[in-house]
């Protein structure tokens, strides 16, 4: 929530990247009539493709231990624009997602955020659940046994999540093969070896065991939990 600039009390935003599944529209659509508020979409005006391939070309950088470039260019500069200091920020975290919650607190000290999610006690699951209940079908991403609606094929996914990606999204897989290979960027981490894309054994990683890639308020690698 928010009174950004005198406008409506309460805002809800929506970051656009063109990477995403397309069935994000037809979700996005159907949770506005459900709300029955407006959801705005903002875009970088510096990257107006809204293309995480250009962010990555023109930086020159993809992803480390801090996370990736796209998140940072698209989203979280993005929101940084557009906000006011007298801001209340609501965001997604759930019940089951309080180290973040207290990560993100410790990195933006200045935010006033309400967790509504956390503190009503809403996991994920719930979360799953209470769209289901609303009629509104899980986006596609989830629906193919993915754990996070991040763009197709996301940058720091391990060697089991690229592998599901490799046959769900060929095409996907293929782009970003090639451009990392042009980047000299050795994407994957097997047995202990860094390796290019086009370099991953088709049997290599478990996807199911390789936790979550969060892309959001924050960006980070995956976890365990």
């Amino acid at each position: 929530m928010n009174t950004h600039n005198g406008s409506e009390p309460l805002e809800v935003l929506y970051c656009e990247v063109a990477n995403e599944h397309e069935d994000n529209v037809r979700f996005r659509d159907q949770v506005e009539q459900w709300i029955g508020v407006p959801i705005k979409g903002l875009r970088s005006e510096r990257y107006p493709s809204m293309d995480i391939y250009d962010v990555f070309a023109q930086e020159r950088y993809i992803a480390g231990v801090n996370g990736a470039r796209c998140t940072r260019a698209l989203k979280r500069d993005v929101r940084k624009a557009y906000e006011w200091g007298e801001d209340t920020h609501v965001f997604g975290y759930t019940a089951d997602e309080a180290r973040r919650i207290a990560q993100f607190e410790s990195e933006n000290p200045r935010l006033n955020c309400l967790w509504v999610l956390r503190d009503l006690g809403i996991s994920k699951n719930d979360c799953y659940k209470i769209v289901a209940d609303a009629g509104i079908e899980l986006p596609a991403m989830y629906q193919l046994g993915y754990n996070n609606n991040n763009c197709i094929g996301c940058v720091k996914g391990g060697a089991g999540y690229w592998n599901k990606i490799r046959v769900d999204f060929p095409e996907h897989f293929s782009r970003a093969a090639a451009f990392t290979r042009r980047m000299g960027v050795r994407l994957v981490k097997v047995r202990g070896q860094r390796l290019f894309l086009d370099e991953l054994p088709e049997d290599a990683g478990n996807y199911a065991f390789e936790g979550s890639i969060e892309c959001g308020p924050q960006c980070v690698l995956p976890t365990s939990d």
